[in-house]
């Protein structure tokens, strides 16, 4: 029953909160309400029991397995939300001055050059609020270099078939024309394809490395070789660092700017379009063209910096320095771990893709890259189960919801066939891999045997399958009244 179902008029929780008739907020007549809102009149109980009875409908990392390639919520440690919501830090207001938030911005320094140090990097700015900004910062950084050197020729950034969709589109949004570069039958760049399109209207390259199909790029050195002396620069594709995470870094390799995902590698919640922090690391060419504010510190006192210091800035991205509370957590969590914890990360996202991928193999699941070893993910193709069993990949995705799994990243990246991209983390036990690799074994049986069990999935959920293409075309969430729930 919805709980509009459930109102009855009168019925609120009032007395437990003060009456509010007639109470003078100062709001001006213009926006008050000309007629109340379109709320359940429902007691307190009620309201309760409505939204826990919502939660427990919900998949969440809390209570199921999560195993999405490339965009998984990592581990969310509770002591870096309770820290980062001590009220000297919730309660300071961006407007502090310098010489009142020394302690908060002794934390941002000292965040700063933590990622600086496990990038190898030159300078970090903290002040992108997400990934996607990030990215649109290292590529208008790359345009504001070439411009600054009367390169104006560039007008190409080289982007592999198998990356990221924000990368072309961060590209675009930033004047250039993008060119793909396709990726060979082992999942490596093709090293003579780069070679045939590079030239002086390559303004730079944009990589994932490992790369999204879950592999490290091999030939990293020599494509940085091959785009440096083109006078390219090189763009690092943050999203999957936490595969290499303590072990090696984009700056080693060449990269000349990257964007990091703390919402996926260190800690702080991901998912449904929350809050997001995407730091930009810059080799020392980059550096006069960083987005403000960042935090200097000159022995003595902690201050920003502005365009008074940085006039050749890209500018500021955001009203302020981005998103604190995320960066806070961020920052707790690399505290926690230190040097040896971040090479951890790396071990056992590695041991425990590498542990699936061989299970899964084992059960007679095909793999993409079969000769190649995963890094933190790597990719099943359903091809074959698709052509001779008539159960595709979306099907395989919703029958796991029976058994209380949520699906991995389906359909991506695009060049794959019927394919899941399957990342289980640094955090997840051997106990619920082997779990997991029970119920694909199942539905794969399934899939022989009764096919519809399959195809028709989920059965156990409040809801089946959903028109995904009305949904977005002719969303409609609101409520009427008169209208069946």
């Amino acid at each position: 029953m919805l709980i509009f179902e459930q109102s009855r008029l009168g019925r609120n929780p009032k007395h437990q909160v003060g009456a509010v008739e007639g109470a003078n907020y100062e709001i001006p007549e213009e926006f008050l309400r000309k007629q109340p809102a379109g709320l359940p009149d429902v007691s307190e109980l009620q309201a309760v029991r409505h939204y826990t009875l919502l939660s427990q409908k919900n998949f969440s990392i809390d209570t199921h397995f999560y195993p999405l390639g490339s965009c998984t919520m990592k581990y969310n440690p509770r002591a870096c939300n309770t820290l980062a919501n001590l009220p000297g830090i919730t309660s300071r207001h961006p407007f502090t001055p310098p010489d009142m938030g020394q302690g908060f911005m002794a934390c941002m320094y000292d965040l700063q050059n933590m990622l600086r140090e496990v990038t190898g990097m030159s300078a970090i700015s903290l002040a992108p609020a997400a990934g996607a900004q990030g990215e649109f910062a290292g590529v208008a950084m790359i345009r504001a270099y070439h411009d600054a050197n009367n390169d104006t020729e560039r007008c190409e950034i080289l982007v592999p078939d198998a990356a990221h969709g924000t990368n072309p589109a961060s590209a675009v949004m930033c004047g250039y024309k993008v060119k793909e570069i396709p990726t060979n039958s082992e999942g490596d760049v093709d090293l003579d394809a780069l070679k045939s399109v590079v030239g002086p209207q390559t303004a730079g390259i944009m990589l994932t490395n490992p790369s999204t199909l879950g592999v490290f790029e091999r030939q990293i050195e020599e494509i940085a070789r091959v785009v440096h002396e083109a006078g390219g620069l090189l763009y690092y594709d943050g999203a999957n660092l936490n595969a290499i995470l303590g072990k090696v870094r984009p700056g080693d390799m060449g990269f000349d700017v990257i964007h990091l995902n703390l919402h996926k590698t260190f800690s702080t919640p991901h998912g449904g379009g929350g809050p997001g922090a995407g730091p930009v690391g810059v080799s020392e060419r980059l550096k006069p063209y960083l987005p403000i504010p960042m935090v200097a510190y000159d022995g003595d006192d902690y201050s920003w910096v502005t365009e008074k210091e940085l006039p050749t800035t890209i500018g500021r991205l955001s009203a302020f320095m981005g998103n604190a509370s995320i960066l806070m957590r961020a920052y707790i969590y690399a505290k926690m771990l230190g040097n040896d914890g971040m090479a951890r990360i790396a071990e056992f996202s590695t041991l425990n893709a590498n542990y699936l991928m061989t299970r899964l193999d084992e059960a007679g699941f095909e793999m993409a890259f079969k000769n190649r070893r995963a890094t933190h993910e790597f990719i099943v193709t359903l091809k074959q189960v698709a052509k001779t069993m008539g159960v595709n990949t979306m099907d395989f995705a919703k029958r796991m919801l029976d058994y209380g799994v949520h699906a991995p990243t389906t359909y991506f990246p695009l060049l794959i066939a019927e394919c899941l991209l399957i990342e289980p983390t640094e955090t997840e036990t051997r106990e619920t891999l082997d779990d997991f690799v029970e119920v694909l074994k199942k539905i794969l049986k399934e899939a022989e045997h009764t096919p519809d069990l399959v195809t028709q999935a989920p059965h156990t959920l409040p809801v089946k399958r959903l028109d995904d293409v009305r949904a977005v075309r002719q969303l409609d969430v609101a409520w009427k009244e008169g209208e069946e729930s």
